[in-house]
């Protein structure tokens, strides 16, 4: 390759770099557009601990009115209930996991909805009874009646005449002899049913609250439109397969996750200065090619971290991308090392390179997949904050393993054409030994920098 093709090579990748380091830092109005674009870090999801938000943690245990005694069957089906809860309460980006044999994680990153006392009301449920008695005893249900256990389904909705808010009861196949008894009992008139919610005395229900086949719909009385959210979400946490209790509720506000923000950025922003000025005392031009790479490495890692799914950025997520940068330093660390160690014992410049490179590919391989192994493990079997952590290390891993391996050297091919010949430039010296051979068997020398490295 040519000195002035390496020239301009060079020049394409200054300008691609600027436009990368815009596209990943810059913020700024699409000219003609409404859009704003907000580069690739400000697009990195956040999780509950930078970006504000609520975790919470349920103790479990299997619910006498559950189908099943396992405790593992009766949390999943939970689980999905609870998602099935907070989606109606209008919360979608949320995080249910199972955090130990008996407990349940909720996280709700960037809490921008109200969520009042959503949670308590999910671990303190309520009864639901429906009888045509209207003394009917809660604490010893006796005679014909429908309860919790009997529910199918439970959603919030409004009157025929759009007037009310309510509760709507679907109700299982096990009860349909009953239901259809109060059912038809109540259109026709012949019996005046009741419902019984938590602690309150029974409110009367009448044809009008039966709108469809298997469903009946109670609003007004106990169930108020500024309750029925409430019983909403307590009613159905009685009809769980698994009893909830809360365990610990952290709330953290956006201003600490902004610090954390502005803390974890400067410890990276140093961490990677530190990085370039080693490489560059360390390795001068050489160095100047591994920090370029750094750079490289630093875009196309922000850029995946803002377009893969399912990243979300945490504190652990932040360990993940100084691990990360200690694994593309280490990297690059080890090549250059192996070039210094090449030219000391006789190489010249471009074959110490080549066989630095041959010798090191498979040790910087085998770190980078066992740490990728490692990260898949732990997305697998981990916690939330755990599987943050995971994903963030695994992009890293890969796109520091590339940058080492690909970009490092093809930036190093590029830069020979212009420098092959003056070691110092590269902070390379010769052994001591091979100095004194220099000196005095010219013949020898030419025959030890020709040659190829057999180790």
């Amino acid at each position: 390759m040519s000195k002035k093709r390496s020239i301009w090579k060079f020049a394409i990748l200054a300008v691609i770099i600027v436009i990368g380091l815009v596209l990943t830092f810059g913020s700024f109005k699409v000219a003609g557009t409404v859009y704003n674009y907000n580069g690739f870090i400000n697009s990195i999801p956040l999780g509950a601990d930078l970006n504000g938000g609520i975790s919470v943690v349920y103790e479990s245990t299997v619910s006498s009115s559950s189908n099943t005694d396992d405790l593992d069957s009766a949390i999943d089906s939970t689980m999905s209930s609870l998602k099935n809860i907070l989606y109606n309460h209008g919360i979608s980006d949320v995080t249910i996991v199972k955090q130990s044999s008996d407990k349940i994680r909720i996280e709700i990153p960037d809490q921008e909805n109200d969520v009042g006392d959503l949670f308590e009301f999910i671990g303190q449920p309520i009864s639901f009874y429906l009888s045509e008695n209207q003394n009917f005893d809660v604490e010893n249900p006796t005679g014909e009646y429908l309860s919790s256990k009997d529910i199918s389904n439970i959603y919030l909705s409004y009157s025929e005449d759009g007037s009310s808010i309510g509760i709507a009861f679907n109700f299982n196949s096990q009860a349909k002899e009953v239901y259809d008894n109060f059912s038809d009992g109540a259109k026709n008139d012949s019996k005046t049913l009741y419902v019984f919610i938590g602690d309150e005395s029974g409110i009367s229900v009448t044809s009008s609250n039966f709108p469809s086949d298997n469903t009946l719909f109670v609003s007004g009385g106990v169930v108020s439109s500024s309750t029925a959210s409430e019983y909403y979400i307590r009613l159905t946490s009685g009809t769980y397969s698994a009893n909830l209790s809360l365990f610990e509720l952290t709330t953290m506000s956006a201003s600490l996750g902004q610090n954390a923000i502005m803390l974890s950025a400067i410890a990276i922003a140093l961490s990677v200065l530190v990085v370039m000025i080693i490489m560059f005392i360390r390795y001068r031009e050489l160095g100047l090619m591994a920090n370029t790479s750094l750079v490289i490495f630093a875009i196309l890692f922000s850029f995946f971290l803002q377009a893969v799914p399912y990243v979300e950025m945490s504190l652990a997520g932040i360990g993940a991308v100084l691990l990360s940068l200690i694994l593309f330093a280490l990297g690059n660390i080890l090549i250059l090392e192996r070039v210094k160690e090449e030219y000391a014992s006789g190489r010249k410049i471009p074959l110490a390179v080549k066989n630095a490179y041959k010798k090191s590919i498979w040790t910087i391989l085998d770190v980078h997949i066992v740490t990728l192994i490692s990260s898949i493990l732990l997305y697998i079997l981990g916690t939330p904050a755990i599987k943050s952590f995971a994903m963030v290390l695994l992009i890293g891993t890969v796109v520091a393993c590339f940058c080492s391996l690909i970009v490092t050297k093809m930036l190093i091919k590029w830069y020979l054409p212009l420098n092959s010949t003056n070691p110092k430039r590269m902070a390379l010296k010769r052994s001591k030994l091979l100095n004194d051979v220099y000196s005095t068997d010219t013949q020898r020398v030419d025959i030890v920098e020709g040659g190829e490295s057999n180790d």
